[in-house]
């Protein structure tokens, strides 16, 4: 193949645009492009078994790593593959550029040929064909452009025939980067940050909630001084779970997940201050978490109404840290300083507090799995990045891990899908580049792309895999259970999944004991390779956000 093609130039200019790191599946109409970027670029292939997975394995490399990331499939099927993982990086708001090779403009009949802009544009992400040689590398710096700029994913579509063309000329390429507007704190409007001053200083009980952009905005100490002085309580959003851990006024999620004492909180609060969060429909549970607090929403791009909800009485356009420093200047310079919740009382009902401590008798050869999950939590080092997917799993794990910082927990849930957790810990753990990356998934979200295993020890990555089992899917069965239907519907049996990973080349230990934990993991850090747990979990016992929402439970 000539380094002069298409395909070629293509890929210098992906390489200008910082990539060093590909997520693909190679067919007709993008080997020949993956494979310049591998061999005269130098860039990093992890071969996906599956197209969904590329993509996923992407978005999640682009939100660990903070670069854009960058998956390839062909056209046809495996274009059609992608959708569910596009539209989670979409919703998401994840920096990913995918190149899409295309059927040839030039054939009369091709039997792979889709068009391929509908699919793109009805998730969410954006479309930019290549049509032209010509318009080629302008449409490349344009992919990279808005993901950098709009924070979503671009299908770059490239014709397979176009990419075999002789490039005509030497390529002159600047990079999306050399056009980025350069990046501004957006400080708030004066009036405003006095107008929340004022709120506060006839606030009783204020809560201060921290999502995303709080995150991003490295604003957890000036919210937790804000808080301090304003007398507040600090909670999260649920993907900012872990911003202000070890603090004793801190009570963990807002929202469908939170705990039976925060609930109680929040119904006293008269006050909720949210920093770049979306205060929607999860996180203010439907509207009825706080009915007695006025509230104020502080975003870069605050929405006034929001997953059908009125978002705040006041908004705020303007940066998290930013806002809550000018907010803690003016209490002080108007000498305004609240005890509200802050005591002694208070803070040890929260070190206390026991996210769900209900009985339940378990089913022999089982495990509860709320132990198992503080029990792994205690085991496993808290500067670890923990990737927890979507299914019933995800509500026992994400009430129960406690003390990791915010911004290790990796949440593949934009789109309410399950199957996604394998890919996204593979893309966490290629952006991290070392061992500590711990998945904690379910059976049958495993099982729909247990391929991926493969693909784990064919790269050498290594993982520590989780996998609570209760032998079906889990949230299926308990709303079966809930509303008199028969469970067995979703309960296919407990598979050797252990047995499973062996085969792919892992090591892999069935857990059906507790105490369990400590030694395996020293057997993991001790390996080479990846390891799975393959956690036999009650299928009887369901989690407390699940008894709350589908159970009634109060």
């Amino acid at each position: 193949m000539s380094d002069n093609q298409v395909s070629d130039i293509l890929a210098q200019a992906f390489a200008a645009e910082g990539v060093d790191t590909l997520f693909t599946l190679m067919g007709d109409a993008n080997m020949y492009w993956s494979a310049a970027m591998a061999d005269h670029q130098r860039a990093r292939l992890i071969h996906a078994r599956h197209e969904h997975c590329a993509v996923a394995m992407a978005d999640a490399y682009a939100r660990a790593s903070g670069k854009v990331g960058v998956a390839s499939v062909t056209c046809g099927p495996g274009y059609t593959q992608i959708m569910t993982a596009l539209t989670m990086a979409a919703r998401g708001n994840a920096p990913v550029v995918v190149f899409a090779g295309d059927a040839p403009i030039d054939s009369p009949w091709y039997l792979q040929q889709i068009d391929q802009a509908p699919l793109a544009l009805a998730t969410g992400a954006a479309f930019i064909p290549v049509r032209t040689i010509g318009r080629a590398l302008d449409c490349v710096r344009e992919a990279f452009y808005v993901a950098r700029l709009e924070r979503r994913p671009v299908v770059l579509s490239v014709p397979l025939d176009l990419q075999k063309e002789p490039f005509p000329s030497r390529p002159d390429y600047t990079p999306s980067t050399d056009l980025m507007p350069r990046a501004q704190i957006i400080p708030p409007d004066p009036a405003a940050a006095d107008e929340v001053a004022s709120m506060i200083a006839s606030a009783e009980h204020p809560v201060v909630i921290g999502g995303r952009g709080a995150i991003w905005s490295g604003a957890r100490q000036a919210l937790e001084a804000l808080a301090e002085e304003s007398g507040a309580l600090l909670a999260t959003t649920l993907l900012a779970k872990g911003l202000f851990d070890g603090n004793p006024f801190a009570f963990d999620i807002a929202g469908g997940f939170s705990t039976d004492l925060g609930r109680e909180f929040f119904a006293e609060s008269d006050l909720v201050i949210g920093f770049g969060a979306g205060l929607g429909h999860y996180t203010t549970d439907g509207g009825h978490l706080y009915p007695k607090a006025k509230v104020v929403q502080v975003d870069i791009n605050p929405r006034g109404l929001w997953q059908g909800l009125r978002t705040a009485d006041l908004h705020i356009r303007a940066d998290a840290r930013a806002t809550a420093e000018a907010v803690t200047r003016r209490l002080r310079e108007r000498g305004i300083r609240r005890s509200g919740w802050r005591s002694n009382l208070v803070a040890a009902r929260i070190a206390a507090d026991l996210p769900d401590a209900k009985e339940f008798a378990v089913t022999p050869g089982t495990l509860d799995p709320r132990p198992v999950l503080r029990e792994i939590d205690d085991t496993v080092p808290k500067d670890w990045d923990v990737v927890v997917a979507g299914g019933h799993c995800f509500s026992f794990a994400m009430t129960h891990l406690k003390g990791r910082p915010g911004g290790n927990y990796h949440i593949p849930i934009d789109f309410g899908a399950i199957g996604s957790g394998l890919s996204a810990a593979i893309g966490v753990a290629v952006a991290g580049g070392n061992d500590k990356v711990m998945l904690i998934d379910g059976d049958g979200s495993l099982y729909q792309h247990i391929q991926e295993l493969e693909t784990v020890r064919r790269h050498g990555l290594k993982l520590l895999i989780c996998i609570l089992n209760d032998g079906g899917y889990g949230a299926e069965t308990h709303k079966f259970r809930s509303t008199g239907g028969d469970p067995n519907h979703a309960t296919h049996g407990r598979g050797d999944i252990a047995a499973i990973a062996r085969g792919f080349g892992l090591d892999a230990a069935r857990v059906t004991e507790m105490g369990q934990f400590e030694h395996l993991f020293r057997d993991y850090q001790q390996s080479s390779g990846s390891m799975l747990w393959d956690v036999h979990i009650d299928d009887l016992i369901p989690s407390r956000h699940f008894r709350r929402v589908h159970y009634g439970e109060a």
